[in-house]
Parts: structure tokens; sequence; C-alpha cells
């Protein structure tokens, strides 16, 4: 089981369509995926089709140890992977967390009873280092870190990269940059070109081939309970995130080749 914290500190950088249709695209490829919504806006869960006002359980019950995994996860309608759901009660998750025992690693306990039942586990953190974004970082392997091409991004990768580095350090050894994604890239524009360039040169191999467009069709799909890339298949933004997939798979494999 693989898990990746989708993060980025700096809000509005498609962290949210990423997970959603990565987690789609994954399964579509015949991957058994878990999706985890971290956000209390819960957009993460309606953009998968799961009305997060009738849950009976979510991420909130789990993270204070009220209802397994297994009791609170609901299968997406549209995508057919499961996702541990969110709703407003998270918000109220991060004051309650603050004085329980072993507060940052209770998402890692709870998935660790479900080893065997995933190939991928996508976490969609919150755009702020909170309890709650701590709680992913602790829980997974590695963090996927979509970004915009523009210079203000530049500015936040940093401070993301010095808090994965104290995560690493302090709380979760395992825990590694897998990868910078390009999001809502326009080639027409001279800064991101600039920018795309700047990050070849300083991550090298850790930026990812795949380049999202920004996208019209992309940005539709959540208002219809469907990931992007099955909303419509034909469209740019959908073609990349299925390629982005396959990236991660290659990636995933080429790693057990080596160990």
């Amino acid at each position: 089981m693989h898990i990746f914290a989708i993060a980025n500190q700096k809000g509005g950088v498609a962290k949210t369509t990423t997970s959603v249709n990565l987690a789609a695209a994954l399964t579509a490829s015949g991957q058994r995926t878990l999706l985890i919504d971290l956000d209390p806006q819960g957009n993460a869960t309606m953009g998968c089709g799961i009305d997060k006002r009738d849950l009976k359980a979510s991420v909130y019950q789990v993270l204070l140890q009220m209802a397994t995994l297994a009791e609170a996860r609901v299968m997406s309608p549209s995508g057919k992977f499961d996702v541990l759901p969110a709703n407003r009660d998270l918000a109220g998750a991060e004051v309650e967390l603050v004085d329980l025992d072993l507060r940052e690693t209770r998402l890692k306990t709870a998935l660790a009873a479900h080893q065997a039942d995933y190939d991928f586990v996508i976490i969609d953190c919150p755009p702020s280092l909170s309890m709650l974004t701590l709680n992913g970082l602790c829980a997974a392997h590695g963090v996927i870190i979509p970004m915009q091409c523009e210079y203000y991004a530049l500015e936040g990768l940093s401070d993301l990269v010095n808090t994965i580095k104290k995560v690493h350090a302090n709380l979760n050894r395992d825990l590694k940059i897998i990868g910078l994604l390009r999001v809502m890239y326009d080639p027409r524009n001279t800064l991101s070109n600039q920018v795309s360039a700047q990050l070849e040169e300083h991550f090298g191999d850790k930026v990812f081939k795949t380049l999202v467009p920004r996208n019209v069709r992309l940005a539709e799909a959540p208002s219809y309970g469907v990931p992007g890339v099955l909303f419509d298949k034909a469209a740019k933004g959908a073609q990349a995130y299925v390629a982005f997939a396959a990236e991660m798979i290659d990636r995933v494999n080429s790693w057990k080749e080596k160990s």
C-alpha cells in the first residue's frame, strides 16, 4: 500500500482537483484506491459525488477513534473508489486533537489495519499546516506537491519543503517528496515557462513530466459530483491526469524493482 499526501500550504493550487482525479484515474487503471478527505470544507467528498450532509460517519470520527475506517468509508458512486469523507465536523477536530495522546499519528493508526485493502491511498490535505495536515504527513510515505508556475508559488514552496523536512526528522522517517506536479499550466505564458524551467533545474527528476493545463472541463466536473477524468475523457485536463496516474504507477513499479 502506497500512501501519498497531496499537500501545499498555498490555497487554490488544485490540490483537491489533483486528489480526486488521481484517485479516479488510478482506479480506472485497475488500482485499488482510497481517497481521504482531510479538509473540513469537504470539497473532495462532494467532487466524488458523495453528499457530505448525509454522512453517518466521517474522517472526524476516525481521528477521534469513535469509528473505524471500515465503518466510515463510502464508495464514490461516480469514480468507484473508496472515500474516507469529510464535512464541517472536521473543523472541530483541530481543537479536540490537541489534548489527545498520539494526536499526530491517528490517521496512520487507522490505516494500519487496511494494508491489504488498497494499492494506493491518496490524502487531500488542507491548505495550512494544521493538526489535520500533520496527520496526513505522518501517515504518508511521500508528498506530491501540486503547484502553479508563478512567482508566488516558488516562495511558498520553500516553506513547504522545510515543513516536510521537519516532519521527516521528528515524526515520520518514511516521508519524502515524491514529486512536483505543475498544474493550471499555460504554455503561452512566458512566466509559466520560466518558472517551469526553474523547477526542473532545481528539482530535476522530482518534477513530474506531466503538465496539467488550465481546463474549464476540470473546473466544471465537481458541480456534477464526477471526477474530471470521467466527466469529459476527451478534455486536455482529463487526459493529463490519466497520464499523471500512469506516471505514478511507473514510479512505484520502478521503486519495487530497485528494492
